[in-house]
């Protein structure tokens, strides 16, 4: 009995080895349902000067709010249970943010009518940005994942440049994180 479990084995290994040796590896498929190899902007990187189609209806230039700190906040969906922690959060410390001088945006794939009933619903004080063409995911190098922006925050400073920037953030505590790197 073990001489036949050796000998599959050992049959197993060389069919593996030489389909390895026949064929060159190839790349793994990407699609839309793996995160994207994009890697977010650094410290110290000048904040790209995109536009972004707020819910209220308007539009803001990044440029134009040049000499004061902007948080930009990338989440995936509204109305979600971490994407509405992590507002709500950012909410309820909105009041100690603005005394920094500071402009709040979250920016998502949804839609301005999706943005605004969030908002709405939640009573969030600060800017949501629709990102559907996903120009504004690309210009700061944020990944998709499942065609949708994850999780990353950037603070930027009054000079136009990235002073931090949040990979892989936790909804809980990131509002306390961002005020911490403002406030640095």
């Amino acid at each position: 009995m073990w001489k036949l479990a050796i000998g599959t084995l050992a049959g197993a290994v060389l069919f593996a080895w030489g389909c390895s040796r026949a064929e060159p590896a190839q790349p793994a498929p990407t699609s839309s349902a793996s995160a994207s190899s994009t890697l977010p902007l650094e410290a110290g990187a000048k904040a790209p000067d995109v536009t972004f189609a707020l819910h209220t209806g308007e539009k803001l230039a990044l440029s134009g709010l040049r000499g004061k700190p902007v948080v930009v906040y990338f989440y995936p969906k509204d109305d979600t249970p971490g994407c509405t922690v992590e507002a709500q959060e950012i909410r309820d410390l909105y009041s100690e943010l603005k005394a920094t001088g500071a402009v709040v945006i979250g920016v998502s794939t949804d839609a301005l009518d999706s943005h605004r009933a969030f908002a709405e619903k939640h009573a969030l004080p600060f800017l949501l940005a629709s990102d559907e063409s996903l120009e504004l995911t690309k210009a700061f190098g944020v990944p998709l994942k499942n065609g949708r922006t994850t999780r990353v925050s950037f603070v930027v400073g009054a000079d136009g440049r990235i002073k931090r920037s949040f990979r892989d953030v936790t909804p809980k505590g990131h509002a306390g994180e961002l005020l911490a790197a403002i406030s640095s």
